[in-house]
């Protein structure tokens, strides 16, 4: 099925509550990096922190790869900062920051197999251990950034080490795929209305300042996140892709 239909096809899908996505248990946001859980999740995070029900964050990479020819943040700074911003955003969520844990693996380059994607996809599975997890959340495999579809890669490890709690995907860079991209079969899943939390994840994507604003202004490759990228993300539903086993 080619991109753009696909993406249509996920946007018309039908509206579930979050225990009609994940009937028990918590749940576990697998982010390749700061800022993915805000974008793709930001709602399905507030949702379940204000219906009491466990909520892990797992951030895969150390972010550092989105100014790497700053002066003023070399990779060390940039980690804090990236890190303090995620802490910043999930408390706008709800989430508290002894339940998000940082892998720190090499942005740009995270690892789909070998003994760091074990190593990672160990963590998230301790990370749904510790919540009674019914379901993990990961980016969608066909997002076109590497370290994406890497992290799909490594849920999809822990997946296999939990014993088939329920996969489920989010698109993030997805959307922005050429429409005739081949992408599989027809989208399965749900959207979750987010309305009441639209103000919590707009707190929270903006908390991640150094990825919306101009805070790091001495990289002429910094990147930044785009208005119409983030009015994507602004919506009233998120979109979560069923992955089979």
């Amino acid at each position: 099925m080619r991109a753009d239909a696909f993406l249509a096809a996920a946007e018309a899908l039908p509206v579930r509550s979050l225990r009609e996505i994940v009937p028990s248990g918590g749940i576990v946001v697998v982010a390749p990096h700061p800022d993915d859980e805000s974008l793709g999740c930001g709602g399905l995070i507030a949702e379940a922190c204000a219906r009491g029900v466990p909520v892990r964050l797992v951030v895969v990479s150390d972010g550092v790869g989105s100014h790497p020819n700053s002066p003023s943040h070399p990779p060390e700074r940039l980690r804090s900062l990236r890190e303090s911003e995620t802490l910043a955003a999930a408390a706008a969520l709800g989430l508290s920051a002894e339940h998000v844990a940082f892998l720190r693996l090499p942005d740009r380059f995270v690892p789909a197999s070998g003994p760091e994607a074990e190593a990672a996809a160990g963590a998230i599975a301790a990370a749904a251990r510790s919540c009674g997890a019914g379901a993990l959340f990961v980016t969608w495999a066909h997002d076109p950034h590497c370290d994406h579809g890497a992290s799909a890669a490594i849920a999809g490890l822990a997946r296999t080490l939990l014993g088939g709690v329920a996969l489920h995907a989010y698109p993030v860079w997805g959307w922005t795929l050429p429409p005739a991209t081949e992408v599989g079969a027809p989208p399965r899943g749900a959207r979750l209305a987010i309305h009441p939390h639209r103000d919590a994840k707009a707190a929270a994507i903006a908390a991640h300042r150094s990825q919306t604003t101009d805070l790091i202004a001495d990289d002429p490759d910094g990147f930044r996140l785009e208005p119409a990228m983030l009015a994507r993300f602004g919506r009233e539903h998120e979109i979560f892709l069923e992955i089979a086993p």
